[in-house]
């Protein structure tokens, strides 16, 4: 298809789709003459990826680069090249190295991890930004005298474990290892703020079950 097409199908500008050939952040098409390209599906999956990150993510555009060149590093093993594209996602604070409620959060994070029976993620530890994030947050709760022990956390570490095998369940219904990888990208971006509203959605629902008042006047 020709440039035109590619952004009436994608619903990306033609102008930023140069913009996104400039950047790197598209693969270029192949050239038909000294002015113009074709382009394939290939393309517009690329699209769908990098719009998921810009858009939605808020990922800038220089670590949506790094994202698709994780994706592309074919010298990495599938799980590496999965979770080098997802590390470059945007997370939220670090922990305070000069925190004392940061430490002890790591240490309730370790065992966290350990009761769970989560290895990988055991060796990893401060290498990983959802680790760190994870640290950072419990280090908040503590501060502010909210539980956060392993107790507390286990139900959430339990419910993340169901989700990770429906994630990669759908995930791996994408044929190709590159769509996989795209697919674990935009479906991090994509799905995130759909858990946060049906927990919210959920809370509102809990809380009108246990506290709305039926007594009649």
């Amino acid at each position: 298809m020709r440039l035109s097409e590619l952004s009436e199908r994608s619903g990306v500008s033609t102008a930023t789709i140069k913009y996104y050939l400039r950047e790197g952040l598209l693969q270029p098409g192949r050239r038909v003459s000294a002015t113009q390209a074709e382009y394939d599906d290939t393309h517009l999956r690329r699209l769908r990826l990098v719009r998921a990150l810009i858009q939605l993510g808020k990922v800038p555009v220089a670590t949506a680069r790094e994202v698709i060149a994780a994706a592309e590093d074919e010298s990495l093993d599938h799980h590496l090249r999965l979770g080098a594209a997802t590390w470059a996602l945007p997370t939220g604070p670090e922990p305070d190295e000069d925190d004392p409620e940061a430490a002890a959060a790591g240490r309730t994070v370790s065992a966290l991890l350990q009761h769970v029976g989560w290895r990988h993620d055991q060796e990893l530890g401060e290498l990983s930004p959802a680790y760190r994030t994870l640290v950072a947050a419990v280090a908040a709760l503590r501060r502010l005298g909210y539980p956060c022990g392993v107790a507390h956390l286990l139900p959430y570490a339990r419910l993340a474990g169901q989700l990770a095998v429906t994630d990669l369940d759908l995930i791996e219904e994408q044929p190709t290892k590159a769509g996989q990888i795209e697919a674990a990208v935009a479906l991090t971006v994509l799905y995130e703020p759909v858990l946060l509203s049906l927990r919210r959605l959920a809370h509102s629902e809990e809380s009108a079950r246990r506290f709305t008042d039926t007594d009649e006047a």
